[in-house]
C-alpha cells in the first residue's frame, strides 16, 4: 500500500535510554548497572535527641542508635565545646607559669631578695637539653626555682659563649643571671676560671664564685677549700671574712641516693642548713637535669640565703654537670 509509511520497529524503553543518554566523558568510567534493592517496610521512628528539635545532622550518630562509632559525638550544635582543665589541653598553647605573688620592699634588703625573707626551703630545677646528647654541644644551663606550692619564684640562666663553654666543659668560667617575674635581673653570680693542672692545694686552683645583689655591688664569696675525702666550702661576706662552712659527703656522685651537703657554723657545731641533690634515677645519670633542695632558717639573714642559694650552682657545676660525650678520632 502506497499511503503507509513504514515505521522502524519498536525498541524497549531501557534501550531507547542507553541511546539517547551521551557517553561518559570521563576516562575509564565505571559501568553503570541497576540497583536491586527493594526498600523494607519503615521502622519504628527514633525520637531525636534533647537539644536537636529538628533531629540530627546528616553524617551523625544518634546516642540511641547503634553505630560503629559509639563515642563520636558532633561538634557542631546549641552546646559550646568546653575542656576540662588539665585533661584536654589545648594543642600549641604554653603551659602558664604561675609565680609566687611579689612582696612589698623591706628595709635592709637588698631588692628582689624580698623573696627569700618569706622562705625557708626552695628548690632548684635544671632544664634537660637533650640536644646536648644528641649533638655534643654544649649549651647555656637554665634553672627554675620553685616554693613549696611550686610557685615560679627565679629563673637562672647562663650567659656563657659557645666557645667558652665548649672548649673548658665543666671547668669553664660562667655568669649566672638570676631574673624575678618581671625579667628584671636581680642577682649576678660569676665564676672566674681557676687552673686545674697544678697542685690542687695551690691557691690558685681552687674554685669560687662570687654573688652580686644587685648587679654590680658584691654581697659575697663561695670558696673551695682543699680537702682529701670530701668537698668542702666557705661562705664569705663581701670582705672575703669566712661566715659559713658547706660540709659535702665523702661521694659526692650519690649514684642511687641524695647527696646532702651540710650548711654549718665556723666550729661545726650548729647545724644551719643543707643542700640536697635529689637522685632521679637514669636521668641524673645520664643527662643535665639535677634537682636541689635548699633548706635555711627562716630568720637567717637574706644575704646568707642568697649565699648558700649561689652556693648550690657551684656545687652543680663541679660535681654534677655532666658534659656530652666527645667524639674519639
Amino acid at each position: 500500500m502506497s499511503g503507509v509509511v513504514p515505521t522502524a520497529p519498536e525498541q524497549p524503553a531501557g534501550e531507547m535510554e542507553n541511546q539517547t543518554k551521551p557517553p561518559d566523558p570521563r576516562p575509564d568510567a565505571p559501568p553503570e548497572y541497576n540497583s536491586h534493592f527493594v526498600p523494607g517496610p519503615p521502622g519504628t521512628a527514633v525520637p531525636p535527641p534533647a537539644g536537636y528539635p529538628g533531629g540530627l545532622p546528616m553524617g551523625y550518630y544518634s546516642p540511641q542508635q547503634p553505630s560503629t562509632f559509639p563515642l563520636y559525638q558532633p561538634v557542631g550544635g546549641t552546646h559550646p565545646v568546653q575542656y576540662q582543665p588539665g585533661k584536654y589541653p589545648v594543642p600549641n598553647q604554653p603551659v602558664p607559669i604561675t609565680w609566687m605573688p611579689g612582696p612589698t620592699p623591706m628595709a635592709n634588703c637588698p631588692p628582689g631578695l624580698e623573696y627569700l625573707v618569706q622562705l625557708d626551703n626552695i628548690h632548684v630545677l635544671q632544664h634537660f637539653e637533650p640536644l646536648e646528647m644528641m649533638t655534643r654541644f654544649e649549651t647555656n644551663n637554665r634553672y627554675d626555682i620553685k616554693n613549696n606550692s611550686d610557685q615560679m619564684v627565679y629563673i637562672v640562666t647562663e650567659d656563657t659563649d659557645d666557645f667558652t663553654r665548649n672548649a673548658y666543659r665543666t671547668l669553664r668560667p660562667f655568669v649566672l643571671r638570676v631574673t624575678d617575674c618581671m625579667g628584671q635581673e636581680i642577682m649576678t653570680m660569676q665564676r672566674p676560671f681557676r687552673c686545674t693542672c697544678c697542685c690542687f692545694c695551690c691557691p690558685s686552683a681552687r674554685q669560687e664564685l662570687e654573688v652580686q645583689c644587685p648587679p654590680g655591688v658584691t654581697i659575697g664569696f663561695v670558696a673551695e677549700h682543699w680537702n682529701l675525702c670530701r668537698a668542702v666550702y666557705s661562705i664569705q661576706n663581701e670582705k672575703k671574712e669566712n661566715v659559713m662552712r658547706v660540709r659535702g659527703p665523702c661521694s659526692t656522685y650519690g649514684c642511687g641516693s641524695d647527696s646532702v651537703f651540710e650548711v654549718k657554723s665556723l666550729d661545726g657545731v650548729s647545724n644551719i642548713g643543707s643542700i640536697i641533690r635529689k637522685w632521679n634515677g637514669l636521668l641524673s645519670a645520664m643527662a643535665d637535669a639535677d634537682h636541689f633542695d635548699i633548706h635555711f632558717p627562716l630568720d637567717l639573714d637574706v644575704k646568707m640565703k642568697a649565699m648558700i642559694f649561689g652556693a648550690c650552682f657551684l656545687i652543680d657545676f663541679m660535681y654534677f654537670e655532666r658534659s656530652p660525650p666527645q667524639r674519639s678520632g
